[in-house]
């Protein structure tokens, strides 16, 4: 059965031209899958596989407490990969034709206040290597809004400190984004001296490294953020996706039109973006209920 996963999932990279993202996604979801019917049901093949086979997953998910939208991402990775295997004649019929995601209820993002942010830029020791690099990552993190993953894919010539912009790039697309004076200035002192210093072998031209010389990972940068977040006395929950949630946010309040932010974020739906308009009307309305004479 994990061998028509991988072809699956070389047929999305290579024909469908899929980003790595979408395809780490797929193989999750399905691997999850596979291992289910082989404990419960003792599956050997897809073609054995039942409609009530995957009802029996997807509440399994939900006893799991997985959220609406993990298992609506399931259902979408399983829909996609039992209509390849129809179309490759692997499989009799299509066990998901009458497979429903569940209703996802969209949640408003948890955002830092503008406050909040400035406190969090000003923990990094701006006198040691570790805190000039700390800081040119947050300070680039929310003066683009890009993904963490993203930030830690950058190389350094995606970077133009001349004009002011990074190349954000995945398998199909790319984008440009613009960042102010802060993030350079972070950038530059990160650039000119640091980050050599911080190299211990081979340079891979990773923008961002870590202590032992290596690319920066995911998890590394989310233990930094949270010492960062108690040290600046932030109590709500903070994520990586944080501060890009503020970014858009804050940007919206100061007068960005949706589509720029869309932009600039890379989403491929607008409704996607209107999610953080939502947010700032939504605290418009609180700041209305505690100021208004007649409310």
């Amino acid at each position: 059965m994990e061998n028509a996963i991988q072809d699956f999932i070389k047929y999305l990279q290579l024909t469908k031209n899929a980003s790595d993202n979408t395809t780490i996604s797929y193989e999750r979801d399905l691997k999850k899958l596979c291992s289910f019917l082989q404990e419960k049901y003792g599956s050997g093949t897809w073609n054995e596989v039942t409609p009530a086979h995957l009802t029996a997953y997807m509440q399994y998910l939900e006893h799991k407490d997985y959220a609406a939208s993990s298992i609506s991402r399931n259902v979408a990775s399983v829909r996609a990969f039992f209509q390849y295997l129809s179309r490759q004649n692997l499989v009799d019929g299509n066990p998901t034709d009458d497979l429903k995601p569940p209703r996802a209820e969209k949640k408003m993002p948890g955002i830092l206040t503008i406050e909040q942010v400035s406190a969090l830029l000003g923990m990094p020791d701006r006198k040691s290597n570790k805190g000039v690099r700390d800081r040119a990552m947050l300070e680039l993190l929310y003066a683009t809004g890009i993904r963490v993953s993203e930030l830690i894919s950058l190389k350094t010539g995606d970077v133009n400190l001349k004009m002011d912009f990074i190349t954000c790039r995945d398998r199909t697309k790319e984008r440009i984004i613009p960042f102010g004076s802060a993030a350079r200035q972070a950038l530059e002192k990160y650039l000119h001296g640091v980050r050599e210093a911080m190299l211990t072998g081979e340079d891979e031209g990773f923008l961002f490294i870590n202590c032992q010389g290596r690319p920066m990972s995911r998890q590394g940068f989310w233990k930094i953020l949270k010492v960062y977040a108690r040290d600046a006395g932030i109590d709500a929950a903070i994520t990586p996706h944080t501060l890009r949630h503020s970014f858009a946010v804050h940007m919206i309040e100061n007068g960005a039109d949706l589509h720029s932010v869309q932009e600039m974020m890379g989403h491929s739906d607008i409704s996607t973006t209107q999610v953080y308009l939502n947010v700032n009307l939504s605290r418009m309305r609180d700041v209305y209920e505690r100021a208004h004479p007649r409310r």
